[in-house]
């Protein structure tokens, strides 16, 4: 199996799908990642942008990631660019990543740049209708990065629903947190969300959900039968 993470920001993968990413890498299946923005201007600790990209580059390693297509849009203005623009990017990394799911933001998510991104992603997976050489992906799936998705403030926007979870153990709920704490500045002390202990906390309840110890947890949005 081929995955695509489609996200805004350089950590929002390990954030809603770190501990999946480690156990597919591991099992021998292909995880790629799209990102919109590689620029952190907009963080409360900016670090410079080769130590962002050294970062991403560390985690993305330690998880097994593959290819990884960046671009410059810029942190938290991406809906001042064009969408079509917003499109191409990711229509770009579809058609060499040739993925067979596709995971991004979920719309309701109260980050604007995670919006945009999510809106953007729902167009491009339309790609194999208009361009017959490109291979049709088989699944789409929404995420949640915990300090944003589960505000949905947004009431007029339905909520993440989960309908899909994926069991992963405790090495790779810590490797999810060694993955984020990777990038430097966003792991916060508990209560946040971005903590080790809420991290792992939020796995525990996704996998009691699900009848098992850990999980992430996803909603599918598309099913190719």
């Amino acid at each position: 199996m081929k995955y695509l993470i489609v996200v805004a920001h350089p950590d929002d993968e390990v954030l809603g799908a770190g501990a999946s990413i480690y156990k597919w890498t591991r099992n021998g299946e292909r995880v790629d990642v799209c990102i919109m923005s590689t620029e952190a201007k907009a963080r409360a600790f900016r670090p410079e942008d080769k130590e962002l990209d050294d970062d991403l580059n560390a985690s993305s390693d330690f998880l097994g990631i593959g290819a990884k297509f960046e671009g410059t849009f810029p942190n938290i203005e991406m809906n001042t660019v064009s969408h079509l623009k917003l499109v191409q990017h990711i229509e770009a990394a579809i058609k060499e990543s040739e993925p067979d799911i596709i995971i991004t933001h979920h719309p309701a998510d109260t980050n604007n740049d995670h919006l945009q991104t999510s809106m953007a992603c729902q167009e491009a997976i339309r790609l194999f209708q208009r361009r017959p050489e490109v291979k049709p992906i088989q699944e789409f799936w929404y995420m949640e990065v915990p300090s944003c998705t589960e505000w949905a403030l947004n009431t007029a926007m339905n909520r993440f629903q989960p309908n899909t979870w994926v069991e992963v153990s405790k090495d790779g709920v810590d490797a999810k947190v060694k993955a984020l704490s990777m990038y430097r500045g966003v792991m916060r002390p508990y209560p946040h969300p971005r903590s080790a202990e809420a991290i792992e906390g939020i796995a525990a309840y996704r996998g009691c959900q699900a009848g098992c110890n850990y999980a992430e947890a996803f909603e599918v949005a598309l099913r190719r039968l």
